[in-house]
């Protein structure tokens, strides 16, 4: 699908696009949606999406999913239920701000969970791209002030958040023991894990929260399973089979970008020139680490 490196990297990066915009939904319906009914819905919407076209794969395919189903469970839990479980309960209790920058941790998780499961060792490139990128996302989320940095204040909701960056990282890490099924199979088999995962939790979750029923409500489920679901996941799988776990995980600096050019274009929020700082090094960093990763490929 993603043939050559320049357009894994334009998926990636519309990968975080949409997912950008699935946490400043998450923060925005916390109200209206509970965490878990949110994300079960999600899934549920993404599963009815996808099911007429992936029923009559998964049953061609099936020897090959019941050779490999405990590694399927395994990326499913970690990377729809784990993740996504804990990045919208922590949203009920963290500012967006936070949010985003916990999950600016994912890149370099990504490098050492990879070190520790596989032995990888991260290249110098890498390391440094890491960094640039993590300068960039602290100037914008920051807002080039020092002083928003040494008063950080962390709170459950933060650790919530960034248990699930761990989740994700090690889903990223581990997307390279995926299974030799269709891409679509697989998306749809983990798709499942994460909705019956959350199914138990978002039960009882409705019975002392009840969910508020209005067309935005309808609108938040269509869009999340829809954008930041199966288009999204689709596409970081297939940059992370053409890319590599570390190159790809690197691409996930970008979410603050889209977070406040969004903010920007949807919100009417201004943009500074710590905006434009901030940018520049993720850029710069996403940059390094891609032409390393080119040249150690050769």
């Amino acid at each position: 699908m993603l043939a050559s490196p320049l357009r894994a990297y334009a998926a990636l990066a519309v990968t975080m696009a949409f997912w950008a915009s699935n946490a400043i939904v998450g923060r925005a319906v916390r109200d209206s949606i509970p965490p878990f009914t949110l994300a079960f819905g999600r899934w549920a919407l993404a599963l009815s999406i996808l099911a007429p076209f992936a029923v009559r794969q998964v049953i061609a395919d099936w020897p090959r999913v019941r050779a490999a189903w405990r590694l399927i469970l395994f990326l499913g839990l970690v990377g729809v239920a784990a993740f996504n479980g804990f990045l919208y309960s922590g949203l009920q209790y963290t500012t967006a701000t936070n949010g985003v920058l916990l999950q600016a941790t994912i890149p370099a998780l990504v490098l050492l969970t990879a070190f520790i499961v596989f032995g990888d060792r991260p290249t110098a490139g890498q390391l440094v791209g890491v960094a640039l990128s993590t300068i960039g996302v602290v100037v914008i989320v920051f807002r080039g002030d020092l002083a928003r940095a040494l008063n950080l204040k962390l709170n459950l909701g933060d650790a919530l958040v960034l248990a699930g960056c761990v989740a994700w990282a090690i889903y990223t890490a581990c997307l390279r023991l995926r299974p030799t099924i269709e891409p679509l199979v697989f998306l749809f088999l983990t798709f499942c894990v994460g909705a019956a995962a959350m199914a138990p939790f978002a039960t009882a979750e409705l019975m002392t929260q009840p969910i508020v029923l209005e067309p935005l409500t309808f609108a938040t489920f269509v869009y999340l399973g829809t954008f930041p679901s199966v288009v999204a996941y689709f596409l970081y799988n297939g940059g992370v089979a053409r890319l590599g776990a570390g190159a790809a995980g690197q691409t996930i600096s970008l979410m603050p970008v889209f977070g406040a050019l969004l903010a920007a274009s949807i919100l009417g929020e201004k943009l500074y020139t710590y905006h434009a700082f901030g940018i520049a090094a993720i850029l710069s960093g996403i940059v390094v680490a891609g032409i390393f990763t080119r040249k150690t490929a050769r």
